[in-house]
């Protein structure tokens, strides 16, 4: 019968830790990765216990390892092409581009300054402190109906003033 108690599971954990996280410093040279990896591995192999034979689970070991290695390093290159191309077309915007976005910068500023005290500073809590309606209204001591009203007020306010959808 397949599976394996605790006992056997501790067993194989104290006598494979070591020569698997070896074998994944090895192919990524990096501890903290190969510390990650083999935990990762033990993981998948006790959520498998039962269908699990004891003879092949040592080259099991290495193959969700190595499986698990490929993974990190496939996520890796997605995050590294998606960095590349986003920096490359920043640095790659026009001269014409970056003054439409101080144009737009300038014009946004000017007309949240603009805004009447209350709307400006309902807009301010829930866009850039990132507050809820809820948390501005226990903050103000104001009704989330009030909140909505005056959030709603100053988008309309820069809509109409900048002509952008916010």
């Amino acid at each position: 019968m397949p599976g394996f108690e605790k006992s056997d599971f501790i067993e194989l954990f104290n006598h494979m830790y070591q020569p698997v996280k070896n074998y994944v410093y090895y192919k990524t040279g990096d501890i903290e990765v190969a510390e990650d990896v083999v935990q990762d591995t033990f993981i998948k192999i006790w959520e498998k216990r039962n269908e699990i034979r004891k003879q092949t689970v040592k080259s099991l070991l290495y193959t969700i390892a190595n499986n698990l290695c490929k993974n990190r390093f496939e996520h890796q290159q997605v995050v590294f092409e998606f960095a590349n191309n986003y920096k490359q077309e920043y640095n790659n915007s026009s001269p014409q581009f970056e003054l439409e976005l101080k144009e737009f910068n300038n014009k946004l500023q000017n007309a949240i300054g603009n805004l009447n005290e209350k709307n400006r500073t309902v807009f301010l809590m829930n866009r850039i402190d990132g507050l809820t309606y809820n948390q501005i209204a226990e903050n103000l001591e104001l009704s989330v109906k009030a909140v909505e009203k005056r959030m709603k007020n100053a988008l309309h306010e820069l809509k109409k003033t900048i002509e952008y959808k916010i």
